[in-house]
């Protein structure tokens, strides 16, 4: 169930960890960033989780198994296991296996997590459109995919296999920048045969039943770093969410979003988790928004910000408050440049 059209981020008088149960954390720009943790997040982890959060990470990159990941955040000091993993892969072959027999056979394109994820499922990973698939399953292979690869995948779907594909995700954060993800080698699969696959990372549903099944989180608080699937999922799935700066989406394409890509809540980290939430409260006298000290409103269709708040988070908060209510359509990052520039955002 949809949510109501969000029109400011809400307010939380209880820290976080203690108003969910549950914190479904994506991973790349979240808590790490080309492998290594981002500033604050081990602490803030271990310290929501000590005080009785439980700890799910979720993930649409379907390169690794879940117990690898779990290793990883172990060795970063965020001791995890396999079962506190969901990986788009293990949704995908949910998925499939809901259509397909037992022991049928799926041509993998894609990595380890693909694989180990289908067979869990009952089904027989298969590597070339000459073994008779019944299905193709496409996950992000990692650098070293080869273009062959996708050549088998072409072949196959464009003889009718079934098509599935882990999630549809553009791009991928690296630590040398913004690199291309899974989703970008499905266009290549998709412009060869003129067929689309069937997908089931954030932001669709099947990843999101796939997270709720495996946690059995009854109030859950989705945390991620990008509009398009953390925060557009958490609105399809009817939760609570938490934008975090630390990733792909800048203040401005914030304050941008279209209804279904608003946060319930913005921080600049993970420590987010530990504190309570300000309150945006309308402004009656300048017609807009204020939140600590900051008042923000549209004049003339830009964003102008006034105050010396403490925080230039609740700034922001203002700012998208104001921005979210005109017109419903929020305001262009053009038409904010000079509001976020007082706040050093």
């Amino acid at each position: 169930m949809n949510q109501p059209v969000r029109t400011r981020p809400e307010p939380s008088r209880r820290p976080l960890n203690e108003a969910y149960d549950t914190a479904l954390l994506d991973l790349d720009g979240v808590v790490y960033a080309g492998g290594e943790a981002i500033d604050h997040a081990v602490e803030s982890l271990v310290a929501a989780r000590d005080d009785g959060m439980r700890l799910a990470y979720v993930t649409n990159n379907a390169l690794r198994t879940p117990a690898a990941v779990a290793e990883h955040l172990t060795r970063l000091g965020m001791p995890a296991g396999a079962d506190d993993v969901i990986t788009s892969a293990q949704a995908v072959a949910r998925l499939i296996s809901e259509q397909l027999p037992q022991g049928a056979r799926v041509l993998v394109i894609g990595g380890e997590g693909l694989r180990v994820a289908l067979r869990e499922r009952g089904l027989t990973p298969v590597d070339s459109a000459d073994d008779d698939p019944a299905a193709v399953a496409q996950g992000y292979g990692g650098p070293d995919l080869p273009w062959a690869r996708l050549m088998e995948a072409g072949y196959a779907v464009a003889r009718g296999v079934p098509w599935f594909a882990s999630n549809l995700d553009l791009t991928i954060p690296s630590g040398r920048g913004i690199a291309p993800g899974n989703g970008a080698a499905v266009e290549v699969v998709r412009i060869a045969t003129g067929k689309s696959p069937q997908a089931a990372g954030k932001p669709l549903p099947p990843m999101h039943r796939e997270t709720i099944l495996r946690t059995g989180a009854r109030r859950p608080l989705v945390v991620g770093d990008r509009l398009d699937t953390d925060i557009e999922g958490a609105y399809a799935g009817g939760v609570d969410s938490l934008l975090v700066l630390t990733g792909v989406t800048t203040p401005a394409q914030l304050l941008a979003a279209e209804p279904g890509h608003r946060p319930s809540y913005v921080d600049r980290d993970l420590r987010g988790l530990l504190t309570p939430q300000p309150e945006v409260e309308p402004d009656g006298a300048a017609g807009g928004f204020r939140c600590g000290g900051w008042t923000a409103r549209v004049e003339n269709g830009a964003l102008v910000l006034d105050g010396e708040g403490d925080q230039p988070l609740d700034g922001l908060r203002a700012l998208c408050a104001a921005a979210w209510a005109e017109a419903g359509d929020g305001v262009s990052g053009a038409d904010a440049g000079k509001a976020l520039a007082r706040l050093g955002l």
